[in-house]
This record gives C-alpha cells, sequence and structure tokens, in this order.
C-alpha cells in the first residue's frame, strides 16, 4: 500500500471511529433527562400508578384513558433527538394557521351571554369566567374566548369536568398541537402504532412529585422546584407557542398558586426611547432542553437557538408585546455581549419586578371533585408556578400547548395604551 493510500486509510479509520463515538453517546440517556446517574425506564410507566392521586385517576377512568400499561407515558429513547441539528429540523417550517380570534365578535356576547359572571381579576391581566363548562364551547365561543385570551392574557375556568380528550380538542381548533418529543404524556386510545404512541398525544404531563422522583430532582425549599421561575414556552420554535391551556385535576388545598404577567403592560412601561430602540430588533432564544452538538459531541450540551423579534405584534389585537424572558433569552442581536447583557437584565426586571402588571391565581375548585382550567397566550405573557407546597399536597394536571404564527413585528402596531387612548405617562 502506498504511503497517500495508508494515510487515506488510516483518516478513514478515524473517521470510523469518531463516528462510532458520536453513535454512542447518541445512545446514552438524552442530556436533558434530570441531573441524576440513574436509568431512565422510558415507556408506559407501571409503577408510578399506585402513586397516581385519585382526582387524576377517576378523571382518567371516567372518560376512557388507558391505564393498564402504566402512567406517564415516556417517550423511547430511540425516538428522542439526541443532537441539536436533529432538533431543531423539528416543525422547522411555516405550518399553516388560522388566528382564531381575529374575527370574534368583539362584544362576545355567545361567551359571555353564557357564563354567570365575568370577572377580572386586576386591571391589567386575568378575567375569570363563572358558570361555564369549556367541553361545552361552540366554535363561536372558542373565537370569542380566544379574543378575550389575546385581550386578557389569561382566563380561568373553576369545576370543570373536562376530558383530556376535550382538551385536546380545543387545542387542535387554537393551533397545531406541540408534540413534545422529551416530555411525559397522557396515553390515548386512539392508535396502536407504535411510531405515533412514540411521538405523543399532546397532552403533557405536569405532575412535579413525578418528576422529582424520576428524573432525579431534590426539592428543595431554598432553592424552588424545577419550573420556579419566570418564563414562555416553546420560544425556541419557528412558530412558537400561542395559546396554551392547563387543566389541574389534582389541586393541594393551600398552595400550588401560579402568576403570569402581561407582555402588553411590560412593554408600556418602557420609556419612548427605549421602546423606539427596541422596535424591530431580534433576540436569540434557547430551548429548555438540551442536545448533543454533532460536530464536537464531547463539548457538553447545546440548546437550540433561534431569532425572533424582540417586540411582537399580536395579529388579533394589533398590540406590541415586549417578547423576553430570563429563562430562555439569550442576547440582543446586533449588540455587544456586555450591551445586550444590561439590557436584557433591565427587561427581565420589568416584567418581575412590577406587581401591578400579574396576576397570581388559586387553582382551588368550589365543588370537590372538579378541575380547574387557565388558558393564557404565550406571545404576550411570561408565568411562574408557585411550588409552595410539600410532597404529600398532591398536584397534577394535563397541558396542551397550540403553536402560533411566526413571530413577527408591524412598525405601524399600537401598545396597548395607545390603542386604548389610556395615558403613557
Amino acid at each position: 500500500m502506498s504511503p497517500s493510500a495508508a494515510a487515506v486509510a488510516t483518516n478513514q479509520s478515524d473517521d470510523s471511529d469518531l463516528q462510532q463515538t458520536i453513535l454512542k453517546l447518541a445512545n446514552l440517556k438524552p442530556i436533558g433527562q434530570g441531573r441524576s446517574n440513574k436509568s431512565i425506564e422510558t415507556g408506559p410507566q407501571l409503577e408510578w400508578l399506585e402513586k397516581l392521586p385519585q382526582p387524576t385517576r377517576n378523571r382518567f377512568e371516567k372518560y376512557g384513558i388507558d391505564l393498564s400499561r402504566g402512567y406517564p407515558i415516556i417517550p423511547d429513547n430511540k425516538d428522542i433527538p439526541k443532537f441539536v441539528d436533529e432538533a431543531f429540523e423539528i416543525r422547522n417550517k411555516e405550518y399553516p394557521y388560522i388566528e382564531r380570534g381575529k374575527n370574534a365578535d368583539p362584544e362576545k356576547k355567545a361567551l359571555f351571554g353564557a357564563a354567570t359572571e365575568v370577572i377580572d381579576l386586576t386591571k391589567h391581566i386575568g378575567t375569570e369566567i363563572v358558570g361555564l363548562q369549556l367541553s361545552d364551547l361552540n366554535d363561536k365561543q372558542k373565537d370569542e374566548l380566544a379574543l378575550l385570551v389575546a385581550e386578557r392574557v389569561v382566563v380561568f375556568f373553576r369545576d370543570q369536568d373536562l376530558s383530556p380528550q376535550k382538551q385536546l380538542e380545543l387545542g387542535n381548533y387554537w393551533g397545531q398541537v406541540e408534540r413534545h418529543p422529551q416530555a411525559p404524556h397522557v396515553p390515548l386510545n386512539n392508535t396502536t402504532d407504535p411510531e405515533e404512541i412514540a411521538k405523543g398525544s399532546g397532552i403533557s404531563v405536569i405532575w412535579r412529585h413525578f418528576f422529582n422522583e424520576f428524573y432525579g430532582f431534590k426539592p428543595s425549599f431554598k432553592k424552588g422546584g424545577i419550573s420556579s421561575g419566570w418564563h414562555t414556552d416553546l420560544v425556541h420554535e419557528f412558530q412558537p407557542a400561542g395559546i396554551t391551556h392547563l387543566h389541574n385535576d389534582t389541586i393541594p388545598k393551600t398552595g400550588g398558586d401560579t402568576a403570569w404577567v402581561s407582555g402588553y403592560a411590560a412593554y408600556d412601561k418602557l420609556s419612548p426611547a427605549l421602546q423606539q430602540f427596541l422596535d424591530g430588533k431580534e433576540a436569540i432564544f434557547v430551548s429548555a432542553h438540551e442536545y448533543l452538538d454533532r460536530e464536537n459531541p464531547l463539548k457538553g450540551p447545546k440548546r437550540i437557538e433561534r431569532a425572533h423579534p424582540l417586540v411582537r405584534t399580536h395579529p388579533t389585537t394589533g398590540w406590541k408585546s415586549l417578547f423576553v424572558n430570563r429563562a430562555m433569552t439569550r442576547s440582543i442581536v446586533g449588540l455587544e455581549p456586555e450591551e445586550s447583557k444590561v439590557i436584557l437584565e433591565y427587561l427581565f426586571q420589568v416584567y418581575e419586578k412590577n406587581l401591578d402588571i400579574q396576576v397570581r391565581f388559586k387553582w382551588q375548585p368550589t365543588k370537590e371533585g372538579l378541575g380547574t382550567s387557565a388558558i393564557w397566550d404565550n406571545r404576550i405573557s411570561q408565568h411562574f408556578a408557585i411550588g409552595d407546597y410539600e410532597a404529600e399536597d398532591l398536584r397534577h394536571g394535563t397541558r396542551v400547548t397550540s403553536l402560533a404564527e411566526v413571530p413577527y413585528f408591524d412598525p405601524n402596531s399600537k401598545s396597548q395604551r395607545q390603542a386604548l387612548g389610556l395615558s403613557l405617562d
């Protein structure tokens, strides 16, 4: 063999060894799955059935959710993206989207007429609707609810008798339902195809007791829970989250509140000069989950990155919203790192420190055996799950998120207060 041929053969052998190493790394436990070194058993979790809260079990059994194989369903390791480039490609193209609230009746007569009471919880954010079942909404009422959510940011419904299937149906009406490649999910009986089952039902599980034990997170009063902190869901998506619907079917008697804050009002808190500076700029947003870099798999975890407008226009209201969050906004495009850091820190604090643009909601229903729903718009908000409950205080919910439009900024759009003719001081 000639020296040049030997060198080629050596290089090919080295490349093959590298690819084998990368393949082995990819088949390890996904690096986003917890902080412990224990093995993660994927698929249905049979041993967790006995720990399932009774109100949740009652709801699932009433609506035919098959728990015989276990609960929740953990995506199979082979179906979870390992590399950041393959995770980036999930839903990486524009999907048809209908803005349901855009053509709804501004007076919302169909929705409000079916309710016994409509309560604005604060001046800027949060409305509770009383005496209406989400499972009974017709399309006109769903459109009007989408409009109300676009205006009030988050809307609440207590005493709900709601099936997971109906929750998913509502989500599909409001947009493409996000099927998370890593999140535990509720099993549905509409398919026996293993590949479809692996992709998830679109109904994610919110169960802190399970997360803490299964993924090796250690609960701590001093450090807070794994979901503590202000954030906005799925900002790394090509079309990020629009309406999210969280239904809690098991709720502690005290504690477990959630807070939301308005992006409209956060933008209106800024000076006109800062607003003008931010309008039209983009920021880099990152995913919550981590993956391997295919080009340098030994470097450590890497997150999906996506550029979106720093100020975005809501297509229903036409109002500007400050689109940042501490957990997942990394930098402002076009600025030096230190400049970006200083400005983002200020913007984060505008959201986090202004109590007058926040609402804190207690989930407790008024009727035993029923649950409570919160429906909010991620495009114009941040939220914070308040973990002020102990392991024995059971809390469980199911979440469905509808993806919205590709984010955009309309230079002709107005702020909320400007559009409503309110004082800008």
